[in-house]
C-alpha cells in the first residue's frame, strides 16, 4: 500500500505492468528530515551544498560517449528540487562535469537556435573568444575554469545542431507517443511523457547520466502535509504512464539491459497523519525502485515494522544506493576518488556497501 492508503497497483497501474523488471527497496533511510539537506544528501552524498553531484562523479569516471552533447543532463519539468541547482553542480570536480539543464517546451535551452547571419559570423566570434581564452591561459598556466570555458564554448556550438534535432519528437511514431502518454487528456502527463521520451533519445545518443525532475502538477512535489490522498493521486497520474512507457520502450529497443533507471525521492512520509489529512517527513523508512542494467527484476528488498515507520530488515543508506549505482555502471565506489583539500574524497565518503540482494 502507498502512503495515501491505496494499493500501489491502483496508484501506479501502468508501472505495475513492469513489475518483472523492477527491484523495490523498502528499507531506505536518510540522515536528514528536511528537504534541502536531504536532497543534497541524495544527490551528492553529503547534506551540505558545494559537493559534486552524482552525475558529475559518473561523467568524471566514465567520460562522455557523444562529443556533441553534455555527459550529464537534467530535464527540468517545472520543479527543481529544494536546494536548487546546487543539486546538479560539479563541486570541486572540473567545471565541465556540471549538469546541463534542458527545460520543457519548444525552447529547451537558451540561444540554442543560431541567430548570427551569416553563420560564418558566429564562427568568427567563437574563434576570437577561444584565442583570447587561450592567451589568458598561457599567462596563468593551468586554470580549470578557463579550460572548461573553452570546452563549453565548443560544446555549445555543437549543441546548436544536435539539440533541436534531439528534442524534436515529431518523428516518433503515433504508437510510441501513445505509449508514453503524449495523447493524454492531462497536460501534466503529457509534460512528463515528453521528458521521458526525450530521456530515451538522450540514452540512445550516449548521454551518460540523465535526471528528470517533477512536473508542475496541481499539488506540491509529493510533499503533501495536507490533502495527501488527492495530491499523491495527481502526482502519480502525471508520472505513471510516462515512466512505464520509458521502461517498455527501452526494453523493446534492447536498451534496458544497459540502462539503469532509478525512481526515488529524498525521504518518505510518516504512517500517521499530520493535521487532518496530511503526512510529515520520514527519513527513517521509505521506498525506492530500480530497473534495468544488472537489476534482479521482481525483487522486494528490506522490510519495515508493521506501521511502516522504521526499518527492521536490510537497512539501506543513500551511500549504499550510490555504491550500487556506481557498481552497475562498472565503477568501484571505493576507487572513484578526487584529491581535494588535502585528502582523497569519494561520492560515498568512507561508507557504502553494494546492495547485492537486488542484483541479477
Amino acid at each position: 500500500y502507498g502512503e495515501c492508503g491505496m494499493p500501489i497497483s491502483d496508484l501506479f497501474p501502468h508501472i505495475a505492468t513492469c513489475v518483472d523488471d523492477i527491484a523495490m527497496i523498502r528499507s531506505m533511510v536518510s540522515k536528514f528530515p528536511e528537504h534541502t539537506n536531504a536532497n543534497y544528501f541524495l544527490h551528492t552524498g553529503i547534506g551540505i551544498q558545494g559537493r559534486p553531484s552524482m552525475g558529475s562523479w559518473v561523467t568524471y569516471g566514465l567520460g562522455s560517449e557523444n562529443e556533441n552533447l553534455p555527459g550529464y543532463v537534467v530535464l527540468d519539468g517545472g520543479l527543481i528540487p529544494p536546494g536548487g541547482l546546487d543539486n546538479f553542480k560539479n563541486g570541486f570536480l572540473p567545471a565541465s562535469h556540471q549538469a546541463s539543464i534542458l527545460r520543457a517546451g519548444d525552447t529547451p535551452l537558451a540561444n540554442i537556435i543560431p541567430s548570427e547571419n551569416p553563420a560564418s559570423l558566429q564562427k568568427s566570434k567563437l574563434h576570437l573568444a577561444k584565442k583570447m581564452d587561450e592567451s589568458l591561459l598561457g599567462k596563468l598556466g593551468q586554470a580549470d575554469q578557463i579550460e572548461s570555458a573553452i570546452r563549453n564554448y565548443e560544446l555549445a556550438y555543437k549543441m546548436q545542431a544536435a539539440i533541436p534535432e534531439l528534442t524534436d519528437i515529431s518523428g516518433e511514431s503515433k504508437l510510441t507517443q501513445k505509449l508514453y502518454g503524449l495523447d493524454s487528456d492531462d497536460p501534466n502527463t503529457r509534460s512528463y511523457a515528453a521528458q521521458c521520451l526525450l530521456a530515451r533519445k538522450l540514452v540512445e545518443s550516449g548521454v551518460r547520466f540523465i535526471e528528470l525532475t517533477c512536473p508542475r502538477v496541481n499539488a506540491d512535489r509529493w510533499d503533501q502535509h495536507s490533502g495527501l490522498k488527492k495530491g499523491h493521486e495527481l502526482n502519480a497520474h502525471a508520472v505513471d504512464q510516462p515512466i512505464a512507457g520509458l521502461l517498455k520502450d527501452l526494453k523493446r529497443r534492447g536498451l534496458l539491459e544497459t540502462t539503469l533507471v532509478v525512481f526515488a525521492g529524498e525521504f518518505g512520509r510518516t504512517p500517521f497523519s499530520q493535521g487532518r489529512d496530511g503526512r510529515d517527513h520520514n527519513p527513517s523508512a521509505f521506498s525506492i525502485w530500480l530497473a534495468g542494467a544488472g537489476i534482479k527484476g521482481g525483487t522486494i528488498y528490506g522490510q519495515t515494522d508493521e506501521y511502516g515507520y522504521r526499518v527492521v530488515e536490510n537497512e539501506t543508506s543513500i551511500h549504499d544506493l550510490h555504491a550500487t549505482m556506481l557498481h552497475l555502471m562498472g565503477i568501484n565506489h571505493e576507487e572513484l576518488r578526487f584529491r581535494f583539500s588535502g585528502r582523497d574524497i569519494r561520492l560515498t565518503d568512507v561508507h557504502g556497501q553494494v546492495i547485492k540482494g537486488i542484483l541479477a
